[in-house]
């Protein structure tokens, strides 16, 4: 985090790959991520313009089901207001899936929550998680990508210059 960084990702936890690599967002999410965000990797790295804070900063394992387990509410309860607190002048907030949105805006329903962005535009922009796992949704809800991602694009571009 920076305290010059405009521009919070609010995300979920890190999967088992991306703990491993100790930065965050170094799989197919990320790449769709920085794609949505109409970025390269320098730039969405580049600490001075992006602050990645997640949920949780350790991966918290798998369910039975092979599943990655949420994020523990421990995490977050113990040190994002001081994370929160210690960034300077965020002027976007894009909350990655139902856990960051629980947090910031007490949804329930990452669809519905989504689906009302424009509610919660210019400052926060709630979208789903970037992974493969969710291009179905993507597919049942064609508005994302031809009314949210433009938007998105253009929100981010303007903070970043």
């Amino acid at each position: 985090m920076s305290k010059t960084a405009r521009i919070l990702i609010a995300g979920q936890a890190p999967g088992a790959r991306v703990h491993e690599s100790g930065r965050p967002f170094t799989d197919t999410s990320g790449d769709r991520l920085r794609d949505w965000l109409g970025v390269d990797e320098p730039t969405f790295y580049d600490a001075g313009k992006f602050a990645i804070l997640p949920m949780g900063f350790c991966f918290p394992g798998y369910n039975a089901a092979g599943s990655d387990l949420p994020p523990p509410a421990i995490c977050a309860k113990t040190w994002r207001a001081r994370a929160m607190d210690a960034m300077g002048q965020v002027n976007l907030t894009l909350l990655i899936g139902g856990y960051a949105q629980k947090y910031h805006l007490k949804s329930t329903n990452v669809t519905d929550t989504v689906m009302a962005w424009r509610d919660h535009a210019p400052s926060i922009i709630p979208l789903p998680h970037p992974s493969w796992r969710n291009t179905s949704w993507i597919k049942k809800h064609p508005w994302f990508e031809t009314d949210l991602l433009p938007y998105l694009r253009q929100r981010v571009a303007q903070e970043l210059t």
